[in-house]
């Protein structure tokens, strides 16, 4: 028999994942990842970042950058040419996680076998029980 852990609400459960999931949202999407990698390796152009990352429409870029500037993951210096040549750069917090980033994907790599295994002896499994 389980016992009850009373002490936790749901509400405080809540009100203590709510900042950090709207963190992990914004640096777990789809396009602020793809920046992300895209920016590690230093500055980067707004049209380098356009051509190197698939499926990124101009305005999805746009809002993206400016999310993460104003969450201050990336930099965006204007240097006074003509054309104006606006550069973007991993702030030390983006780098941190970039770092984070690079971790979970060598993870995802080592074990994406056994995960596939997994789906499909699960799959096979389940696929008896509703027979």
């Amino acid at each position: 028999m389980s016992q009850r852990n009373t002490g936790v609400t749901v509400q405080a459960v809540n009100a203590q994942a709510c900042p950090v999931r709207e963190v992990l949202d914004r640096v777990s999407g789809k396009w602020s990842v793809q920046i992300l990698v895209a920016a590690a390796h230093g500055p980067i152009r707004f049209t380098e970042l356009e051509r190197g990352i698939e499926g990124i429409s101009r305005r999805m870029l746009t809002l993206t950058l400016r999310n993460l500037e104003r969450d201050g993951l990336v930099t965006r210096t204007v240097h006074p040419t003509v054309p104006p040549k606006v550069e973007y750069e991993l702030t030390p917090v983006a780098r941190e996680l970039h770092e984070t980033l690079q971790r979970l994907t060598d993870w995802a790599e080592r074990n994406r076998v056994y995960i596939a295994e997994s789906r499909a002896a699960y799959d096979v499994e389940h696929d008896k029980e509703q027979v």
